[in-house]
């Protein structure tokens, strides 16, 4: 009698635990992802010679990244993808910072042995002719990085991907072009080609029979974590100009494969981008309260890996924000630093407490 007493206790709270698992929503999760996520240092000859003319900049650029399967397969669950656009291919191919090296008696590392960059479509890497390398300079090949990694790891927590789109002159620099309707278009486009509808979660998706994705999330919430395990959201990290460019026919995000920070108020708005915890923590909470998700970051422009300061980072944490953006899950390999952001438990990813 009292083993079957002590069996119905044991199932009881196993049907609670899962019943509370259940009701665990999406916006209830807080990781910890990367920033420019695709990146690979400067190489040392040529960071050297830039450093000499800008170093301040040129610190600030000094980060680097271990490849994306890694970044996953350590508990990352968050990314940051910047991506140019290249319909033609060709574009940002031999980068001015390989005759750089090559102009101070060096060889420099090699490069795009595989002629990605003469390939149409949509580009991956930071700066063009500075800061060029990068784990995938295809946009596709790291989409493809991703499925693949999902396909082999089917219940993990959704992996929350930021896209800047790139089109930024910068001084000495061949001209990218500029990122505009048609550049959007293929950026939905190259993201559907690769992962199927099954992998994404869309605003569509979120929005349901709802007039807006707005009062969808204010009014229902976001979708059970456990129904969007395996899935991937995207997220357009532009102002105001751009995503306008990118709700043209498109009202509240109608069909289209990413979110986009738009501020409160607007049909399409859900995910916020917020970078300063410090200066802003009193808004972020408001958000997170209401019910957005919102992204904030850690660390910037290695300033706070210099110093071992980690103000932002708490200030992160306590704010709620489900997105905590760092350059540094591990400590930098470029400098003399111990600066790592990283959960008390030693994980990247937890489920924050209501």
């Amino acid at each position: 009698m009292k083993q079957t007493i002590t069996l119905c206790m044991l199932l009881l709270v196993f049907a609670f635990v899962g019943c509370k698992s259940n009701n665990v929503a999406l916006n209830n999760i807080q990781v910890i992802g990367s920033h420019n996520s695709y990146k690979i240092a400067i190489e040392a000859p040529l960071y050297d010679y830039l450093h000499t003319l800008e170093p301040k900049k040129m610190e600030s650029l000094q980060y680097t990244h271990i490849s994306l399967e890694e970044q996953l397969n350590l508990g990352l669950r968050n990314l940051e993808l910047d991506v140019y656009y290249d319909p033609k291919g060709g574009h940002f191919s031999n980068p001015k910072g390989l005759e750089i090296v090559k102009s101070l008696g060096q060889e420099p590392l090699a490069f795009d042995v595989e002629e990605k960059l003469k390939q149409p479509g949509l580009k991956m890497f930071h700066v063009q002719d500075i800061d060029f390398r990068s784990h995938h300079l295809l946009f596709k090949d790291g989409l493809k990085t991703l499925k693949k990694w999902s396909d082999n790891n089917p219940n993990h927590t959704p992996i929350i991907v930021l896209v800047n789109t790139k089109d930024q002159k910068v001084s000495q620099t061949r001209e990218p072009l500029a990122f505009d309707k048609n550049a959007l278009d293929a950026l939905d486009d190259e993201i559907q080609s690769v992962l199927p509808a099954n992998q994404l979660i869309t605003p569509d998706d979120v929005r349901g029979d709802f007039e807006s994705l707005e009062k969808a999330i204010l009014t229902k919430g976001w979708p059970s974590l456990n129904n969007v395990k395996g899935k991937f959201l995207f997220v357009l990290d532009e102002k105001e100009e751009r995503i306008n460019n990118y709700l043209l026919g498109h009202e509240s995000l109608k069909g289209r494969a990413l979110f986009v920070n738009s501020k409160e108020g607007n049909p399409e708005a859900a995910f916020r981008i917020v970078n300063n915890p410090v200066k802003e923590l009193t808004y972020i909470i408001e958000l997170v309260s209401k019910g957005y998700m919102v992204r904030t970051r850690a660390d910037a422009s290695t300033k706070e890996a210099r110093t071992n300061d980690y103000e932002k980072f708490e200030k992160a944490k306590a704010s709620g924000a489900q997105v905590i953006s760092t350059d540094y899950y591990v400590p930098s390999t470029l400098f003399d630093s111990d600066y790592k952001v990283i959960f008390e438990d030693g994980t990247y990813e937890k489920i924050k407490k209501k």
